[in-house]
Formats: structure tokens, sequence, C-alpha cells
């Protein structure tokens, strides 16, 4: 599976030809200051939930490239207010088939609230089941048993996790999630963006080696293959 990263929780992947970008916040990211959003394309754009780092270039691509959004109700309303008319409204532990594979969308413990203030619904992450790769991307979640489900309806290759703490889960309940959701290939995201998440990143990488797992942390820009 070929992934592009944006920087932050953003990035995209390609599956069945189709391109499916992830909480598109690329603007406002210092630290993506040579991604322009305006060339970043989409067939298809899920979103974990409602915080401004995690949707502020969603209506603009959205717009743009027609691509369908998937996330939950809440938020689906909140952007056909504002002219987006291809959408997928989901909610937790709900499935769908997509034209690149099937989508799950499962528990994250965080909170949501949009850009204007109004309610951004339950949190999520997404279990993504397709031909090429069958992974997770856990949104911005602290540890939680419910991962131990995930195991259940699948097996992971790739597990896409927040490793920043503070606002989200840290490394240690990262490696904790390595063993809840049995895969040990972590691509690591939600750190560095802001000072109270920043890592040192070669010490988070010989944790994870430590525990026996796989991080990777991808440069803003890079496209790699899983």
């Amino acid at each position: 599976m070929k992934l592009s990263y944006y920087g932050h929780s953003c990035f995209a992947v390609e599956l069945k030809g189709k391109k499916v970008l992830f909480d598109p916040f690329i603007s406002p990211n210092e630290l993506a200051k040579d991604i322009d959003p305006a060339q970043v394309e989409a067939d298809n754009i899920l979103i974990s939930h409602g915080h401004q780092d995690h949707i502020a270039d969603a209506v603009d691509i959205a717009k743009r490239t027609q691509a369908t959004v998937i996330s939950n109700f809440e938020i689906i309303t909140w952007l056909q207010d504002k002219g987006i008319e291809n959408v997928v409204p989901m909610n937790l532990g709900g499935l769908v088939e997509l034209d690149f594979g099937k989508v799950k969308y499962v528990n994250a413990v965080h909170s949501s609230m949009l850009p204007d203030g109004s309610y951004g619904g339950n949190p999520g992450g997404f279990v993504v089941m397709a031909d090429e790769c069958n992974f997770y991307y856990a949104g911005d979640t602290a540890l939680t048993l419910d991962m131990q489900l995930i195991p259940r309806y699948t097996k992971l290759d790739l597990a896409i996790l927040p490793i920043g703490d503070c606002l989200t889960m840290g490394i240690e309940d990262a490696i904790t999630t390595c063993d809840f959701i049995q895969c040990n290939k972590v691509m690591g995201v939600h750190y560095d963006t802001f000072p109270n998440i920043k890592i040192d990143h070669n010490k988070a990488v010989e944790r994870f080696r430590k525990a026996d797992k796989d991080l990777q942390l991808v440069k803003i820009g890079d496209t790699v293959n899983f």
C-alpha cells in the first residue's frame, strides 16, 4: 500500500486506484508549509473527529475534488451545511462497503468540537479492510480496552497511532495498543506539531524496538510503501 504523509495526522493511501485522504489539516500546519493543499487529490476523505487539527482543509479539498466524505453523522451534517454533497454518515460500530474496501468506524476516547464551536459528535477511528492492506487509524484517542475487539474481525497489517502524548496517548500506551490489536507495525502520527506534543524521535523508535515493535516516523511530504 502506498502512503503519503502530509503532517500531523493527515495522510493519504492508494487503494484499488482510489486516493483515500484522512483528517486533512495542512494549511495551518507550519511543519507542512511545503505541502500545497490545493494540489492534494482525493476520491474519498475520512474524518475521525471535528477538531480543527483534523478538519481544517476538508471543505476546500472536498469541494475541489468532489470526494466522498466519510465521518460521523454530526460532522457530515456540518459539512453538508457548507455545501458538501458527496457524503457517507456513520456512527460508532458501523461498517460500510466503499469502492476501495470496507470501513468500520470504531471507538476513540477523546473529545470532538467543530471549528465554529458546534458539537462534533463522538470521536472515532477507522479500521480499513482492503485487498492491499488492512489497517487501523486510531484517530485521537487514549488507550482503551475496546481496541482488543479489533482482532476479532480482521488481522491488521499496519496501525497508524497517535504518539505525541498530552492530547492523546503517548509512546507507552501506543506500545500497549499494539498488543491489544495484535499488530506490531506502526506509523506514528499526531506528534511535533505543537510544543506540548514534541517527541524525541530516536528514543521513540528505540522504545518500540525494545518492545519488539516497529515504529515508522515518516517525513512530511514523503510517500512510502507499507
